[in-house]
């Protein structure tokens, strides 16, 4: 045999390629793919990064559906989610990553098929307890998008003028705006309550103590505690978002606890300080192993 070709089908090579663990991340109802910008990197380290485009409001598939009568729903989306796993992952168990209404789709597809999930993240999940403030559905009909924007983060000066002109930009677009307000009737309200305590897996819950999209953060908190295996941390001083407003520290969090390398919950992440009003900035000592 030809030694380059012979080189294609070294036995010892093959093996010793190893593809890592896939992480698909799931964004939420007001968010796109592009909201992981400050994440993907830093997970892509470890992880084969995944993030399939189920919700695109003017995507020519979700219109399909609504044109047919279809509504917009969590079960829909999760659905969707299974398909492209299936489709075009086809490696489980997934680790999986969902923020607000993403996180709902991770939780549904968990308890429906268990057998695909490996471990969740949750980035302050709706549909927990009580009900959304939705500034969306407000910005949409009144085309508030500034106020859109800067109700999903804490600090202000994360809504900038180009993300504000960018979702303002997006809605022009009639299509667009169909997508949204369709997906809204379908999805607002809807809980995963009573979905908790079917989902076997380890998970993570990520929550912002100054959440003011989730009405109740610490009912969440009481209702995520039936979940079979959760850990739980509250980020000081941070809004419906953390994984952009607290980026670094949600990325160690993620990687650690994906890597089995989150020994403990550091104390000032506990969520027993949410109530603490004086309570420090925060500055993370791990102290765990090395990634």
């Amino acid at each position: 045999m030809n030694p380059k070709v012979r080189d294609l089908f070294d036995i010892n090579r093959i093996h010793a390629y190893k593809r890592p663990a896939p992480l698909i991340l799931v964004n939420g109802l007001a968010e796109q793919s592009e909201s992981w910008f400050a994440n993907r990197r830093a997970w892509g380290r470890h992880f084969d990064v995944k993030v399939p485009e189920i919700l695109v409001y003017d995507g020519d598939s979700l219109h399909r559906h609504i044109d047919a009568g279809g509504e917009v729903t969590v079960d829909y989306l999760a659905d969707r989610l299974a398909t492209y796993l299936d489709e075009f992952v086809q490696r489980p168990p997934y680790h999986l990553v969902g923020s607000s209404l993403g996180g709902q789709i991770c939780v549904t597809l968990a308890a429906r098929h268990p057998k695909l999930v490996s471990k969740l993240v949750l980035l302050c999940p709706s549909g927990f307890c009580g009900d959304e403030h939705l500034p969306m559905m407000e910005g949409v009909r009144r085309s508030q998008y500034d106020s859109l924007v800067k109700s999903v983060f804490h600090r202000s000066h994360f809504a900038t003028h180009s993300l504000v002109g960018a979702i303002e930009a997006k809605f022009q677009s009639r299509r667009w705006k169909k997508g949204v307000l369709r997906t809204l009737r379908g999805t607002v309200g809807h809980s995963v309550a009573g979905l908790l305590d079917q989902v076997p897996h380890p998970t993570l819950l990520i929550w912002g103590a100054d959440d003011r999209v989730i009405s109740d953060v610490p009912g969440s908190i009481g209702a995520a505690d039936r979940m079979l295996k959760a850990r739980q941390v509250v980020i000081p001083k941070c809004g419906h978002a953390p994984q952009i407003e607290k980026s670094r520290l949600v990325n160690k969090l993620v990687t650690h606890f994906l890597r089995d390398r989150l020994r403990q919950i550091p104390p000032m992440l506990d969520p027993a300080r949410l109530h603490q009003k004086d309570a420090h900035p925060v500055r993370i000592a791990f102290g765990l192993h090395r990634p």
